[in-house]
């Protein structure tokens, strides 16, 4: 277990430890519960926990403790081409690590953080450890929201639309070029929103990518508005054009669902649903 980002709350880190140490040995160095204003310690601290994480042929699978800040801040001084893939979850701020080790080859798993374990119900847990260990595809994703009707299939890739959008231009965004594009927040308020999505749309993204499956878009309010981050969402998906649903149980809710990052999906926005179409572990391991 690794600390790239933010401090976090330590009961919240031993309810998740509690969680992973019924089925596997988790370990973890005294550094992780250091704090450096809203980071987990000094970069310096972070990147040797990080780099020995994924140098040591000993682990075979890294827990990220929190998101918040910082991941994106060690990219310039890791390198990935040397070293074997591993399994590595977490989202929210982990976006960074995804994004950039997918630039590298890799299959991740966007899922719970090691704080948020804790909070899960059985089956997200369950599905997690499936996810990472099975060799069949993830069950499918359904009852999402359509806003724009259409399938289309793709590697799905993305993650958290504040730092995805923080990383164009940087040498760790990866091509997107015929992929799936998922999309989380939280907290944002809607012209936020607007904002980084017309990034996105600025940038060429919507060009690249074949469709949009949206996640959950937690407090994304604005106080006394007469619309709603949904209302938005809806009419920047409708300028796309591309097949777009919304509601995926995936990002800062109460539920949220792991799910593979590199592997191929098909997406139904007109059914609103996402179904993987590759075991997670077998795309990892090609």
């Amino acid at each position: 277990m690794v600390a790239p980002s933010g401090s976090f709350d330590r009961s919240s880190f031993d309810a998740g430890l509690a969680v992973l140490a019924q089925r596997y040995r988790p370990v973890f160095i005294a550094g992780i519960f250091e704090s450096e204003r809203y980071l987990a310690g000094s970069d310096a601290r972070r990147l040797a926990e990080l780099t020995s994480a994924l140098s040591d042929r000993n682990v075979r699978g890294i827990f990220c403790a929190r998101g918040g800040y910082g991941a994106m801040r060690l990219l310039p001084q890791l390198s990935f081409a040397a070293l074997a893939p591993k399994h590595l979850v977490g989202f929210s701020d982990i976006t960074a690590l995804h994004l950039a080790l997918h630039s590298a080859g890799w299959v991740t798993f966007h899922g719970p953080v090691v704080t948020q374990l804790g909070r899960q119900s059985k089956d997200t847990v369950a599905r997690l450890f499936q996810l990472l260990e099975g060799s069949e595809p993830a069950p499918p994703l359904e009852r999402a929201t359509t806003l724009v009707a259409g399938q289309v299939e793709g590697p799905l890739l993305g993650g958290n639309l504040s730092v995805l959008t923080r990383l164009i231009g940087t040498p760790y965004f990866p091509s997107l070029k015929g992929a799936v594009l998922l999309l989380e927040d939280v907290g944002e308020r809607p012209y936020r929103l607007d904002r980084m999505w017309t990034h996105l749309r600025l940038a060429g993204v919507f060009q690249q990518v074949v469709g949009i499956a949206l996640g959950d878009f937690t407090t994304c309010v604005e106080k006394d508005a007469g619309y709603t981050s949904g209302d938005v969402l809806r009419s920047l998906a409708e300028e796309t054009g591309l097949p777009c649903a919304i509601g995926f149980p995936i990002g800062h809710g109460d539920t949220n669902t792991a799910v593979p990052l590199g592997p191929r999906v098909r997406l139904d926005a007109t059914r609103g649903t996402l179904e993987f179409l590759e075991a997670a572990t077998a795309a990892a391991d090609q």
